[in-house]
């Protein structure tokens, strides 16, 4: 039974209590506390398990318990640490916070593992707060508690090539027939009920894996038939294999039954309907014996068109062969794309493309030198020297500190030695 939807319970492991304990024996008086630490509880690992493609094992136990840690003992012996509780899950499961709506991790690769709910640290003994001044603590810590969440796991399978189309258009038979997987397969519309996995084979070193979904009709994305719920385990896959009935059931012609389904493509999701996509026009043993109807489908919706019979095995290598190509190509373009960030990444920051600096504007036009600003001070005019005192002409020749110097030192007081020798000179 396939089962892409489930909600859980986790709880992770509680930490043990630290130990009150002091040391008793015989001939060791006062020995001191000696309570060992509580261990700590055991993590609640999610991880991507090959081989997986359903939820159905997870569904049926609602509520994951990690072991608790043990307590602390004496002899400062720590307590025994719970054991981790690992839950296999399909690879491409995306794990939500139930009650945050939050997306914590996507397992979109084989093995990856992600712990979801730490475990509990184990508190510590009474020998941890023994000190000079509390040589006897009879105190100790409890243990952590774990971390409890509720999740909601959604699937969505990892598949290379996707099969769409209308119902009965020969989607199921295409993967029974490529890989060895047995879909059931019926006369009646809507057999697919959920989505199968094959995995196709194209000679020694070539294989992808192949999604078969439950068709489409028109007015999917409103609830009308299956609905378009199922569209998200397409969501991861690289390429579109859209099959088209020669003669469509609700359609008159294979162009109006393909730009139906592309309609509901559209709707759910426009990053999906701008995926690599390859048409097919199948039960081409049913066509006459020219191409006419072909290369008319072709013509209508702009684009090529191969034509196959997986009853009579016609076209059926061709299209491997155009998967291939397709697949490889995405290859080398994400071969180039990750080149070119692991050389970006080694590039200086400035050197970068998207980091350099913009170029530097263009110097302005050199100037001519403006001409040097006159002095404010007015020349004074020459006056006649004749008639002049020494003092006069001094100031005209000089500036007003070499006057100043000058007068400075002609009133220079008289000292006391010339003093002396005045009244000395006046006395006799």
């Amino acid at each position: 039974m396939f089962i892409d939807e489930a909600e859980i319970v986790v709880k992770a492991g509680d930490g043990g209590n630290g130990a009150v304990m002091f040391r008793r024996e015989s001939g060791v008086p006062r020995g001191g506390p000696n309570g060992g630490d509580g261990g700590d509880g055991g993590d609640i690992i999610l991880c991507a398990r090959p081989g997986l493609d359903t939820l159905l094992d997870v569904r049926g136990r609602h509520h994951w318990y990690a072991e608790n840690g043990d307590c602390g003992h004496t002899k400062d012996m720590a307590g025994a640490a719970g054991a981790d509780l690992v839950i296999d899950l399909p690879p491409g499961t995306l794990i939500y916070d139930k009650e945050t709506g939050v997306l914590l991790k996507d397992l979109n690769e084989p093995g990856m593992r992600v712990v979801i709910a730490r475990g509990g640290k184990g508190g510590r003994g009474n020998a941890r707060f023994a000190s000079a001044t509390n040589q006897t603590p009879r105190t100790a810590e409890a243990g952590q508690l774990g971390l409890q969440r509720r999740l909601r796991l959604e699937l969505k399978l990892i598949a290379d090539v996707g099969l769409v189309g209308l119902p009965n258009a020969g989607k199921s038979t295409l993967l029974s027939r490529l890989s060895a997987a047995h879909p059931k397969i019926a006369s009646y519309p809507f057999t697919t009920l959920e989505p199968n996995l094959g995995i196709v084979v194209a000679g020694v070193e070539h294989r992808f894996v192949m999604a078969d979904l439950p068709g489409l009709i028109e007015g999917a994305h409103r609830g009308i038939g299956l609905g378009d719920e199922f569209l998200r385990h397409v969501e991861r896959t690289r390429v579109l294999v859209h099959l088209v009935e020669i003669e469509p059931h609700k359609h008159e012609t294979p162009a109006d039954a393909y730009r139906a389904i592309r309609a509901e493509i559209a709707a759910y999701s426009r990053e999906f309907s701008e995926k690599p996509e390859l048409v097919v026009l199948t039960k081409a043993d049913l066509l006459p014996g020219d191409d006419t109807l072909q290369r008319k489908f072709s013509k209508a919706i702009r684009k090529p068109v191969i034509a196959i019979s997986s009853a009579t095995g016609t076209g059926l290598a061709k299209l491997v062969k155009a998967i291939l190509d397709v697949l490889e190509e995405l290859e080398l373009k994400q071969a180039a794309e990750e080149h070119a960030a692991a050389e970006l990444h080694h590039v200086p920051p400035h050197l970068r493309p998207e980091l350099a600096p913009a170029p530097a504007a263009p110097p302005p036009p050199e100037l001519s030198p403006l001409p040097a600003p006159r002095s404010r001070r007015k020349a004074e005019p020459a006056a006649p020297k004749k008639g002049m005192t020494r003092q006069q002409r001094l100031q005209l020749s000089s500036g007003p500190r070499k006057i100043r110097r000058l007068l400075a030192r002609k009133l220079k007081p008289v000292t006391t030695r010339k003093k002396k020798r005045r009244k000395s000179e006046d006395d006799g």
